[in-house]
């Protein structure tokens, strides 16, 4: 394995040099969300579920270096939220909880991707999307236990045994959610970096050539699925804490378009891309609700035309002709 991934690493030697260049962007991008989140008190919901949503994306991003588009991604992000939703009654714990939701979305991870796995291109991606329309059925059906359209609020949370005020509450979970984000984007970093890693980009362009050489392809995708629905899970659980109320609509195909939305706009070439979309992402959308209530839709739509008509690869596409340009 060691060997041949070797010799799929070479194309992408620029890779690490690259990435040095990314140091600087996070740190101001760090900056700026605090900065921004204690100017602006409002925003720190905004900004809390953007992050939770970059999250998410960044398990999008290690399949779309596999070449394949999950269109039912949202169903790892309705297991999170479910699981902080269904288990908050008798477990109030948030550093409990968060880690619950996680692991049960990776099982889930496991289960679907030892079947999805063995398909590619369209069919990988309208099965993922079927799989989720079954889950979001499920949960709209289940009056009983899911409460339907109507959605289960979620009880006030604890951390570390404490339960503090709202607003400090607020901090907590931004600041958690921050944290997350940074663990998240360096481990997505150091995987895309590994052997494995870059076996990824050999199954978007020659799988045969893997298979040839002793790497089985299924076992990469899968690795990368689950671990996508690893990171998928924390973003529900994340996102249910910060709102503390869960709908079914976590589940519905918008809700996977979203996260794949939030991937073109903020670039695959980077561990920030998802990040720097899905901020991007909840701003435009908070803002043009705000300015133009009825057609907000259309101006998100308006911008992801112009992003992949000028600027394919992204906003961290743009930012890094800028700094390459710079330097």
């Amino acid at each position: 394995m060691s060997g041949s991934a070797n010799s799929l690493s070479r194309p992408a030697g620029a890779a690490p040099a690259r990435s040095l260049g990314e140091g600087l962007p996070a740190l101001l991008g760090i900056a700026a969300l605090v900065l921004v989140a204690w100017a602006v008190p409002w925003l720190k919901f905004v900004l809390t579920i953007a992050l939770a949503k970059g999250i998410a994306v960044l398990g999008i991003l290690l399949l779309l270096r596999a070449g394949q588009v999950s269109f039912g991604h949202a169903m790892f992000l309705a297991t999170g939220a479910y699981t902080v939703a269904f288990v908050a009654p008798f477990q109030t714990e948030a550093l409990l909880l968060l880690p619950l939701a996680a692991l049960l979305a990776t099982l889930l991870g496991l289960a679907v991707g030892l079947f999805v796995v063995r398909y590619r291109d369209i069919f990988f991606g309208m099965l993922n999307l079927a799989l989720s329309m079954v889950l979001y059925s499920l949960l709209e059906k289940l009056y009983e236990y899911t409460k339907g359209t109507d959605g289960i609020r979620v009880s006030v949370l604890t951390f570390a045994g404490l339960r503090p005020e709202r607003e400090t509450q607020e901090w907590l979970m931004f600041g958690l959610a921050l944290l997350l984000a940074v663990l998240f984007g360096l481990l997505v970093r150091a995987y895309l970096a590994s052997p494995m890693g870059r076996a990824l980009a050999g199954i978007k362009t020659r799988e045969t050539r893997l298979e040839f050489m002793g790497v089985s392809a299924r076992r990469v995708l899968l690795f990368a699925y689950v671990l996508s629905a690893l990171m998928g899970g924390t973003a529900g659980a994340l996102v249910a804490m910060t709102s503390r109320h869960v709908t079914p609509q976590l589940a519905y195909w918008t809700s996977s378009g979203e996260l794949v939305f939030i991937a073109i706009l903020g670039g695959a070439g980077s561990a920030l891309g998802p990040f720097l979309g899905a901020a991007a992402f909840e701003l435009v959308r908070v803002y043009a609700a705000a300015a133009v209530a009825d057609a907000w839709q259309m101006i998100l739509g308006a911008v992801l035309l112009l992003v992949i008509l000028f600027a394919p690869g992204g906003i961290w596409g743009m930012l890094a002709g800028r700094l390459r340009r710079s330097a």
